[in-house]
């Protein structure tokens, strides 16, 4: 009875607070909509003030727009200037001309600023809307360079439904972009808390939130496209991208709920914070890819090291700590001062982890480029004349790929381990406790450790590798996999056996070396010997001269003369040499020649006697 109590205390407790958040919700929001009430005895109040600073309202847009114009038209002549020299200029001489153009457009702004008003409120206001319009021409020229570079570079022709969506979210940007030095302006100029309130909400942030939303819904299958990234993609990416327009849609109408709540609770949240997260959220993905393109464009370079190869692949890692730091900087920073934790501490813990962590991606990719590039030199010494790989691997091909997962594992395990040090944790306990249960294993599976050593060695004697046809004890078939304790073998008819190193046993192995084809002819006993010799003689010149067979055959085709003599008939035997798994089509060849040699010349083949192991009757 006791515990129904409590409970029944607990959730009236819960409703209670849930009933007084709401009463504040609702008088938060009621002083909000009579603050709107209050705008025309504001806008008189502010030109009042402004009068009495000596300027006006509607002058004071005089000057922004005209501060506005000088800027824009510096960025103007710069488009021209670059685009007359278009056919000789190049990303670097871009990056030149582009830089030059925003220091020579602030520095006009701030000198047309100085002339245009006098030290005070004009000048603050003058000077933040030149900062306002150069750094959004910054962040859509940075947008659109991403966003056009995350496609592939054989697409970038076909790039018309990309530009369409630079356009819609670059006139987005802007208009978020220029709210925030709007909300900004009014700040500066003592504005009420009604117009603050009017520009905020009804003039920036539901207009921008819906171009946002439009924008990204209305090339969503572009912005799937970027995501998913080049094929092969995995089946989580593939899905993920599929939602990422949904995802993003999402987030925004969360993120327009959540700024609008914290208004009307009197504490708002940063525009600039609130901004900055959209286009991260936003430009990643495309960001992402644009990297993933230029790591790729030289990973098969011969000329590029391992350690470059490495670094590049690196970058796209390095990307997301980058982008999860200032996601930090951004929102977790306010939340650990409010907390009263150390950030300098905070901070540097961080940073350790996220070295630890780039480290480990590094040496995680400077692996996968190794065994890559060791397998990629081992597929271009091992290509027929059509370039296609032969189907065994070669020894490098079979144990690089175990190296390298035992490597990756390895890396993992110390990256994990070296992070519980760095936050504190004494991890010799648990390594004492794997080491423990590592001898139960070790004590109590001998199976497993058998099959665990018997593969070492089959690996170390070469008894076979990947794509070689073999018969063990138990089974036969193609080497598809091998795995630390098992190698599964695929026969003719498709199935699998995955059979244990302890119990393979001996291993016959099909695809070495070279194969030697036999042949058994049963003729009639007056068959005339020197002519099959003969014609078996001309039928392995046919074959050697044929150009489809020839490159497969190693010794050709030849008689051995008369091998047994067996009820009146007579055993003519022959054979060739062949690669191993190529002596197929040159058995069928054989066979084909030697009926019609054998139906020209009146050679009689003879059956073999059906024998009957009958028990006499009673």
């Amino acid at each position: 009875m006791s515990n129904e109590t409590a409970i029944d205390v607990d959730a009236n407790a819960v409703m209670a607070d849930l009933e007084r958040a709401a009463d504040n919700f609702s008088a938060a929001l009621y002083e909000r909509l009579a603050a709107l009430s209050q705008i025309p005895s504001e806008i008189s109040a502010l030109r009042s003030s402004l009068a009495a600073a000596s300027t006006s309202l509607g002058l004071l847009c005089l000057q922004v727009a005209l501060i506005g114009a000088l800027v824009l038209g510096v960025f103007f002549l710069e488009a021209r200037l670059r685009k007359r020299k278009a056919a000789a200029s190049s990303a670097w001489r871009t990056f030149f001309f582009k830089a030059v153009a925003v220091v020579l457009a602030l520095g006009l702004g701030f000198v047309a600023a100085r002339f245009l008003a006098p030290p005070g409120v004009g000048l603050r206001t003058l000077r933040l809307w030149t900062v306002a319009i150069v750094a959004l021409y910054v962040v859509l020229s940075l947008t659109k360079f991403i966003l056009l570079a995350s496609r592939p570079p054989e697409l970038r022709h076909r790039s018309f439904r990309m530009l369409s969506f630079v356009h819609d979210l670059s006139f987005s940007m802007a208009w978020a972009m220029l709210g925030v030095a709007l909300v900004t302006t009014s700040q500066i100029l003592g504005s009420g808390p009604g117009i603050k309130d009017f520009i905020r909400t009804i003039l920036v942030a539901i207009p921008a939130y819906l171009l946002f939303a439009a924008a990204v819904w209305r090339h969503r299958r572009t912005l799937a496209a970027v995501v998913a990234g080049p094929q092969p993609r995995g089946r989580l990416r593939s899905q993920i991208a599929r939602r990422w327009p949904a995802i993003v849609v999402v987030f925004l109408c969360i993120t327009f709920i959540s700024t609008q709540a914290a208004l009307t609770f009197g504490a708002p949240l940063p525009g600039t914070a609130v901004l900055s997260t959209i286009l991260m959220l936003l430009l990643t993905p495309h960001l992402d890819a644009m990297i993933w393109n230029w790591a790729r464009r030289k990973l098969e370079a011969p000329h590029i090291s391992i350690a470059a190869a490495a670094a590049r692949q690196t970058a796209r890692f390095a990307l997301f700590i980058i982008a999860i730091s200032m996601l930090g900087a951004l929102w977790a920073t306010p939340l650990a001062l409010g907390l009263g934790f150390d950030l300098r501490s905070v901070a540097r813990e961080a940073f350790g982890l996220a070295l630890i962590a780039l480290a480990a991606a590094y040496l995680w990719n400077a692996v996968g480029s190794m065994t890559d590039r060791a397998l990629r030199v081992r597929r271009q010494t091992t290509t027929d004349e059509d370039g296609l790989p032969e189907a065994p691997r070669s020894r490098l091909g079979t144990i690089v790929p175990l190296l390298g997962a035992v490597g990756k594992s390895s890396i993992v395990a110390l990256a994990l381990l070296s992070i519980l040090v760095s936050m504190g944790v004494n991890v010799w306990p648990l390594i004492t406790g794997l080491s423990v249960f590592g001898l139960a294993i070790g004590f109590g599976s001998q199976t497993l450790v058998k099959d665990v050593v018997s593969g070492l060695f089959f690996l170390i004697d070469d008894a076979f590798r990947f794509g070689e046809y073999i018969e063990t004890s138990g089974a036969k078939g193609t080497v598809e996999k091998i795995s630390i304790r098992s190698v599964s073998l695929r026969n003719s008819r498709g199935s699998i056996a995955t059979v244990p190193y302890g119990q393979i046993g001996k291993i016959q192995n099909f695809s070495r070396d070279w194969a030697i084809e036999k042949f058994a002819f049963r003729v009639a006993f007056d068959t005339d010997v020197e002519l099959v010799r003969k014609l078996f003689k001309k039928i392995g010149q046919d074959i050697a001269a044929d150009p489809e067979l020839s490159a497969d055959l190693l010794e050709p085709f030849k008689s051995q003369g008369i091998g047994d003599v067996e009820d009146g008939t007579l055993i003519i035997k022959a054979k060739f040499t062949a690669k191993p798994g190529k002596q197929s089509m040159i058995r069928r060849a054989i066979l084909t020649a030697v009926q019609s040699a054998f139906r020209e010349h009146g050679i009689q083949a003879v059956p073999k006697p059906m024998t009957a192991n009958a028990e006499p009757s009673a």
